[in-house]
Formats: structure tokens, sequence, C-alpha cells
């Protein structure tokens, strides 16, 4: 008879597993809760954006302008960010951005509050708040490769990818309570208090790294090659640029996996974003509770597969995995388009929301294994810049192709395109045999 030793992992020991980069890294730690916290808040703000234009404008333009005035500068942003973060300390650069925005939303609420919040001054908010987004994103990604080391690295990548989806969950409904209790400026305000407490987990980040820092110099002082080396780095920003387009290059998986899902989140979020929201509202005329629900089961898949990923030490055949779990989230879009069940239609949404994690999960895995850390920061920059630049093309054909030949047959097109991408992605042998 096998003793309790020699059975397979139980359901304590996987959960144990997934929970180990608490346990094992401070750093982890602290970097987790600052930026989990802020999200908390940031998907408040999120929910409430639209009940503040509407209140100022009944204009759904305005809407789209206010959209465009928080992505434009994000996106602008991002080149610049990449080179500014691999020359700057990240920690330093995370901390100013979050304080930025802290103000913002502090900003927000006071005029509010006091009735002064005009279209026009929301709208400068909104690029603010965007450029510094575009700023804090490369910067936090390199920040979070390097507290991510090798012995915590899956368990830490599924942690915090489940948190995101536990703030979608949560986010959305305390932001309902808030407006529906006090006002938006209620919101705001608890925004800004997010952020400060944010500030604080990452001050006490940087005291860890600073011990760790100073305990490896004391073991290995830095040699005349690092200095050297830092001073290649001072060149003009056309070089630097390159320099993480070069390093991207020299790695198939990275830049054919961002080409391909430039060109992927056209169709995906497209669909998500616009078409969605109208299938489940106007098209079946289910309550908005209804589509609360079905956004949730899209979190609740994305958390399942955040544990299945995160209990397993690795993971074989990680290229096929990955765009496996996008071809399941693809597949899963693409039923929306024939489902007119309700319960069918929620699996379906917890069905994507389970691939496109199983692919995010392993997408940030390789780019911290991958990617230089004197170079993630441009890498970064560039992996998000590919990510949002066509976005706002996306949300333009995916609402002019409904409108033209209607919501239904639109989703099955898109969802249809993003299938091949993903099939010729795969194509090639870099994405097949990565692992």
């Amino acid at each position: 008879m096998l003793s309790d030793v020699d059975k397979s992992p139980s359901s304590e020991s996987r959960l144990a597993a997934f929970l180990s980069p608490i346990r094992r890294s401070k750093a982890f730690t602290y970097l987790w809760l600052g930026q989990w916290i802020a999200m908390l808040g940031s998907s408040v703000s999120v929910l409430i954006l639209p009940i503040v234009v509407y209140s100022l404008t009944d204009s759904s333009t305005a809407l789209g302008l206010a959209m465009t005035c928080y992505m434009l500068p994000n996106i602008l942003a991002l080149p610049f960010a990449g080179l500014i973060v691999d020359k700057t300390d990240r920690l330093r650069l995370v901390m100013i951005s979050n304080s930025a925005r802290l103000l913002i939303m502090l900003l927000a609420a006071v005029a509010i509050f006091s009735g002064t919040l005009t279209l026009e001054r929301l709208y400068i908010g909104l690029i603010f708040y965007g450029m510094m987004e575009g700023i804090f994103n490369p910067a936090y990604s390199a920040l979070r490769a390097e507290v991510f080391t090798p012995d915590i690295r899956n368990a830490a990548n599924a942690l915090s990818q489940m948190s995101i989806q536990g703030v979608r969950l949560l986010g959305p409904a305390l932001g309902g309570m808030l407006v529906n209790a006090a006002s938006p400026g209620a919101g705001f305000a608890l925004d800004s208090l997010t952020y400060l407490i944010s500030l604080i987990c990452f001050a006490m980040l940087g005291r860890v790294l600073m011990k760790q820092k100073k305990a490896k110099t004391e073991l290995a002082p830095a040699s005349p090659i690092d200095q050297n080396v830092k001073v290649k780095v001072l060149s003009g920003f056309g070089t630097e640029f390159m320099e993480g387009v070069r390093v991207l290059s020299k790695l198939p998986w990275l830049w054919i996996t961002i080409v391909a899902f430039s060109l992927l989140n056209i169709c995906f979020t497209g669909i998500i974003a616009v078409l969605v929201p109208w299938l489940f509202k106007v098209h079946h005329g289910l309550d908005t509770s209804v589509y609360g629900i079905a956004m949730a089961g899209t979190a609740v898949g994305a958390i399942a597969a955040a544990v299945l990923f995160g209990a397993k030490k690795d993971w074989k055949r990680r290229g096929l995995v990955a765009y496996g779990g996008a071809l399941l989230g693809g597949v899963a879009l693409l039923l929306l388009s024939v489902i007119t069940w309700v319960p069918g239609l929620v699996m379906a949404m917890m069905l994507e929301g389970f691939g496109m994690m199983m692919f995010m999960i392993i997408w940030e895995i390789s780019l911290q294994e991958l990617v230089p850390t004197e170079s993630f920061g441009r890498v970064a920059s560039l992996d998000l810049l590919g990510s949002f630049a066509l976005l706002p093309v996306g949300y333009l054909l995916v609402g002019y192709l409904a409108d033209t030949i209607g919501g239904i047959p639109t989703i099955a097109i898109f969802a249809s395109l993003g299938i091949v991408i993903l099939l010729t992605a795969l194509c090639s042998p870099h994405i097949r045999k990565f692992n």
C-alpha cells in the first residue's frame, strides 16, 4: 500500500505550490499587493468614467473622444517609455507614474464634489492619465521580470493574472455600489486612496530590493565590463529604440507572436468590447445582470486557467499550449454567433477566459525568460505598442461592419479571421516547437 508521501500531490500541496511566491519572496508580495490594490481602484474608475461623461453630455461621440484622449497618449508614450525604463530605476518610474495618477484621480474627485468638472477638464485629465499609464506599463513589466525569479516564475505569473481577474469581478460591482450610495466622485476618491496604499507597498518593495542589491554587491562587486555596458547604453533615441527591435529579431517566438496578436487584437478585442455588450443587451434583450454574469464567467474561466498553470512547476510544448489556448478563445467567440441558450453563452465566455489566460501566462513567462534585463523595457514597450496601436482601428471596423451587415455575421467573420491568424502563425516551426 502506498503511503501518503507516495501518493499524487493533494489539493493542499497544489495550493501551497500556487501560493509559494508569497511565502518565498517578500519582493513579490509587495509588488503583487501594490499592483493588485491599484488595479482595484482603476477598475472602479473604468466603470464610473462613462457615467461621468454621460452626466456632462448625452453624446456617445464624447465618450469615444474621451477614450481616444486616454489611449492616444498611452500609445505615443510607449516607444519613449521603453528607453527611459532601461536607463532609469524602474521602481522609481512606477512610483512617479502612480503618484501622478493619484493626483489626477484626487483632482477629479474634488472637481465632481465641488461641481466644477467640465468635459474639457476631464479630457485634459485623461490625456495625462494615459501618458502616465504609457510610462507605468513597461516599467512595471520590467520590474516584474526582475522580481519574478525562476524559482517562483510560473506560480508568480499565474497568481498575478488570477488577481487581475479577481479585480475584474470585484471592481465593477464596487463601483456600482459607490455610484448608487454616493456619487461618481466617491469612486475617484477611492481610486486615489488605492494609489496611496499602492505607493506604500512599492516603498516597502524598494527597501527589500535595496537589501538584495547590497548583498549581491558585497558578494560580487561590479566589474569594469559592467561600467562599459552602461556607457554604451547612453546613445541616441533611434539607436536605443532599434536595440529593442534587434533583441526581438533574434527571438522569432516573440516577434512572430507580437505581429500575430497585433492583428488578432483587432478581431477578438473588437468583438468583446463592442459586440458582446450588444449581443446580450440588444440582440438577445437580456437583463444587464445577465451580461454581468457572462463577463464574470470570463474572469472565472481565466482564474481556473491561472490556478491550473500555477500549480505545475513546468509545462511541455509551451508554444502549442499557448496558441491552443488562444484558439480555444477564438472558438468560444465564434460560438457566440450561433448559441442562443443563456447558460451556453455564459459557458462560452468562460471558455474564452480560460483559453486566453493560458496564452497570457505562457507569454509573460517567455518574455521574462528570453529578454535580457537591460533591454526588457524597450521590448516590453514594443509588445504593448503592438497590442494597443491597432485597437482603435479594430473598434471602428467592428462597429462599422456590425451596422452594415449585422452584429451576428460580424462576430462570426472576426472570430474566424482571428482563428485563421492563429493557424497561420502555427505554420511557423518557431511557434510550434517553442518550449
